[in-house]
């Protein structure tokens, strides 16, 4: 991308967000920007308006100065906007498809440098988009069915010739839920599927896990001695292990930007897998994932890298 114009940068995320507290910092620092932060939550405490005229467009919330000036925008953790409750849910249902879409169309209709696109963003966040995609880009993606069918998981578990992990299909909000293996236990369990379908897949023995932030070309590589503490299955669960910098051979990094050019993402956070034979796995990407820690443990600038993606409309550090 060629360098843009500074503008104002528009942080869209939870008022509490660290990740948005540590872009804001890296802002100042290295462009003397404060950014806007909005929690979509707010709306409709807070007023809204949209106003096309002769002069062109203009959009305004009342808490919040200077939203027509944005030149780029991180679509870090957006919420629904915040409705109270009524006696009458069909009124509630109604209420709060017209904010969501009000403080939606706001939003996306402004002619900014979006990281990540939103309906990008959207589809992207979809496990069965991202197999898919995957699979099309030429990574190695472990044997996977994912259903809501108590039996077909049931003969997929038997079927297969080691262990199976199951985990969430990550598309709604809640409670972090780790990936586990599938055990005896859990197979009684499986009717519980009907109404949430599950993830399972063959389970990846592994030399170390791989978690790369994509920033709009520039691919931040950390590997994770998994193997070495309680995160054998699911590397999330131990920071105490060894993180260094890394590097993706040629035909994974190919891969790589072939399948976060199909999905449309300018930024996002893969993990991948390291079989023991050396094979990289695709394990999945997040349009929204934790990195801060990632910084931290290696060092590696990539909040300076994302700041000046959204500040130039270039991801590139000098180190």
């Amino acid at each position: 991308m060629s360098a843009r114009s500074m503008g104002s940068v528009l942080v869209v995320t939870e008022a509490d967000d660290l990740h948005g507290d540590a872009l804001a910092a890296t802002l100042r620092k290295h462009h003397a920007l404060s950014p806007i932060r909005l929690d979509m939550r707010d709306f409709p405490r807070e007023n809204g308006t949209f106003r096309v005229s002769r002069d062109g467009t203009s959009r305004s919330l009342s808490h919040i100065l200077g939203l027509d000036a944005v030149s780029s925008v991180w679509w870090r953790r957006p919420h629904p906007t915040q409705v109270p409750g009524s006696m009458r849910s069909a009124d509630d249902d109604y209420r709060q498809a017209e904010c969501d879409g009000f403080l939606q169309g706001l939003l996306w209709s402004m002619p900014a440098l979006w990281v990540n696109d939103p309906g990008a963003d959207r589809t992207a966040n979809r496990k069965l988009v991202q197999l898919e995609t995957a699979y099309r880009a030429g990574f190695a993606v472990p044997e996977t069915l994912i259903t809501n069918d108590a039996g077909e998981a049931r003969s997929f578990i038997e079927s297969r010739p080691g262990p199976v992990v199951f985990k969430r299909t990550g598309t709604g909000r809640g409670a972090f839920t780790e990936t586990r293996i599938v055990t005896p236990a859990d197979i009684d369990l499986l009717p519980g599927i009907r109404n949430s379908p599950t993830i399972f897949q063959d389970y990846i023995h592994a030399e170390c896990d791989l978690r790369i932030v994509w920033v709009d070309g520039i691919e931040w590589v950390v590997r994770i001695d998994s193997q070495a503490g309680v995160g054998r299955v699911d590397s999330r669960l131990d920071t105490s292990v060894a993180f260094t910098r890394d590097r993706l051979p040629a035909s994974v990094s190919k891969s790589l930007s072939t399948l976060m050019g199909a999905l449309g993402l300018a930024f996002g956070v893969l993990d991948l897998r390291v079989g023991r034979d050396g094979e990289v796995w695709f394990l999945e990407v997040n349009p929204q994932g934790q990195f801060a820690y990632l910084e931290i443990k290696t060092g590696l600038p990539i909040f300076e890298s994302l700041a000046n993606l959204l500040v130039l409309g270039d991801g590139t550090v000098t180190v």
